[in-house]
């Protein structure tokens, strides 16, 4: 499940981590929004780039629209030969997006808990890492 964040948190989103986020149309430009990725690259570790959102619209699941974002995106940041995200568990659509991106990229996927439920509180489950590469950059 997506957790939103404030229309505030979005749009200091798209100022300042525009160059490590996408946003996807079906055919005209203009046209609304069906999809959005939002990441950054890890201040410690530059060449890695971590997922923060993926999010497609209902009416276009299915069609791809979450897997040609990423692959977008990996092939638009220079430099970067590693993807990082979190999963909840029991989120197989995220799982599938995810360990299909590391086939595409023939890299190895591994997997950790970065954030336990303890720590997450009010009920949210743990943040599982999923660190994917190295990847030709």
């Amino acid at each position: 499940m997506l957790d939103l964040n404030s229309r505030y948190a979005y749009l200091l989103w798209c100022r300042d981590f525009a160059e490590t986020s996408v946003l996807a149309r079906l055919d005209d430009p203009r046209s609304a929004p069906v999809g959005f990725v939002t990441g950054y690259r890890r201040p410690d570790s530059p060449d890695t780039l971590v997922v923060w959102q993926v999010a497609v619209d209902a009416a276009t699941r299915g069609l791809g629209v979450a897997g040609r974002m990423l692959d977008e995106l990996v092939d638009a940041v220079p430099g970067v030969d590693h993807l990082e995200t979190t999963i909840t568990p029991g989120n197989d659509a995220s799982e599938r997006l995810f360990s299909a991106f590391a086939e595409r990229r023939d890299a190895p996927l591994v997997t950790s808990e970065l954030f336990s439920a303890d720590l997450l509180g009010d009920d949210h489950e743990p943040e599982i890492l999923h660190r994917i590469g190295p990847f030709a950059a």
